[in-house]
Parts: C-alpha cells; sequence; structure tokens
C-alpha cells in the first residue's frame, strides 16, 4: 500500500537551533560561517533565519538552553577541509576532528557558542 504522501514533494528543510543569546549567535554564524540574516523577530529579537547559499537555520533565543551531546544540524559542503580550516583559525571547538567515514563522507563536528553540535560534512 503506497504511503500518503508518497506524491508530495519535500523540499529544503531549516533547522531550528535554540540559543541562549540570540545576538551572540548571530555574531558567530555571520562572522565565523558567513551566514547572512534574512529575517527577525520580536522585540527584543528572540527569533532570526539566517542563510547561505541554500542552507538555512532558524535561531531561536531561550536564555535557559542548555546543550545536549546530540548533534542539532547536519550541514553539507563542498569543500568541508576549507571550511574545518576556517573553524580552527576562528578558534571554533572541534568535538570531533576532520576524517573520512565509511559511510562515504569527509566531516567534522564542532560546537557554536552555545555548545550546539553542528555536524559538517562533505561526500567523497
Amino acid at each position: 500500500m503506497p504511503h500518503a504522501t508518497q506524491h508530495i514533494t519535500f523540499g529544503r528543510a531549516a533547522p531550528g537551533v535554540v540559543v541562549r543569546d540570540i545576538q551572540a549567535a548571530y555574531a558567530f554564524y555571520s562572522g565565523v560561517l558567513g551566514f547572512r540574516k534574512t529575517f527577525e523577530n520580536g522585540n527584543p529579537v528572540g527569533f532570526m533565519i539566517l542563510e547561505k547559499d541554500a542552507a538555512e537555520i532558524h535561531l531561536s533565543q531561550a536564555r535557559e538552553h542548555r546543550a545536549t551531546t546530540i548533534n542539532v544540524l547536519h550541514m553539507y559542503v563542498d569543500d568541508v577541509a576549507a571550511l574545518y580550516a576556517v573553524c580552527q583559525a576562528a578558534g571554533v571547538r572541534i568535538i570531533k576532528s576532520l576524517q573520512d567515514k565509511d559511510y562515504g563522507q569527509r566531516a567534522f563536528v564542532f560546537a557554536d557558542p552555545d555548545g550546539n553540535r553542528i555536524d559538517v560534512g562533505e561526500e567523497l
């Protein structure tokens, strides 16, 4: 029996990332990773949409946020080694160093200033 959604095409997904200080998070994602703000909401701002190329991240502020040991998002890039070097040069906390994975990716994991773990990969 076919699934009820088999004829529906899903588009780009935009993960939500919770942060304690949205302005500090914006400074990191824009300054280190090159994302640009395309939307913000609230006074003071409590929600923000950041975009870079086809990637989109939705930041939500929650002052009591505590990071987990689970990756909150996975990003694909076309030059993971170059992004790894950018993160190292910026002093970003690397959780898992750059390496080739048995599932066909070269990848690494870093933490944003709030400790949110971001997995970055490139297909081999």
